[in-house]
């Protein structure tokens, strides 16, 4: 038998932009993250086809990267219909709750509009759309160690639950 993946962490993900450089300066104005690296071929590497693409990279902090792909040949940029716009975000970690409302705070001096905190009893959590129209999420942690163990342990038998009956389990408490 063969040894299973090992991760180490995720390298970056990638979403799609309306405009590279809008993005890299919103992303730096409005969250302080620093544009490291551009990538930009006519053709796609992996499969050889021609597709002129501006791939931009931003560092999220702590290691973690985010990227972006303008695609000026493609149709324009679409969500998807069937899935509500909550659901697809990209979440963020700040320090505590002051860096969370302080950043709410520097959100909305830059003309964006916020929800939140909303508190989802371990965290809490602004929610705000970049202007690709992509979810974020601003979180910080506010549970104790043992809410965490909890949750942990109860993470399988809600799992179970939610697939035989399609509906909260009684565990969320």
């Amino acid at each position: 038998m063969t040894a299973p993946v090992k991760l180490e962490r995720i390298h970056h993900v990638a979403y799609r932009c309306k405009d590279a450089k809008a993005t890299v300066d919103w992303y730096a104005d409005v969250l302080g993250m620093a544009f490291t690296t551009a990538f930009s071929e006519d053709h796609v590497p992996s499969t050889g086809e021609y597709d002129p693409y501006m791939h931009v990279f931003l560092d999220c902090g702590g290691g973690n990267v985010i990227a972006f792909f303008e695609l000026p040949n493609q149709p324009d940029m679409g969500k998807d219909p069937n899935t509500p716009d909550w659901v697809q975000h990209i979440a963020f970690e700040v320090a505590d709750l002051d860096a969370l409302l302080a950043a709410k705070a520097h959100i909305e001096g830059q003309g964006v509009d916020v929800i939140g905190p909303t508190c989802h009893g371990i965290f809490r959590s602004i929610y705000f759309f970049d202007p690709n129209g992509h979810r974020l999420e601003l979180a910080c942690n506010i549970g104790t160690p043992d809410q965490y163990a909890e949750l942990k342990r109860v993470a399988p038998l809600m799992l179970r639950e939610w697939s035989e009956t399609k509906k909260a389990p009684r565990h969320k408490a």
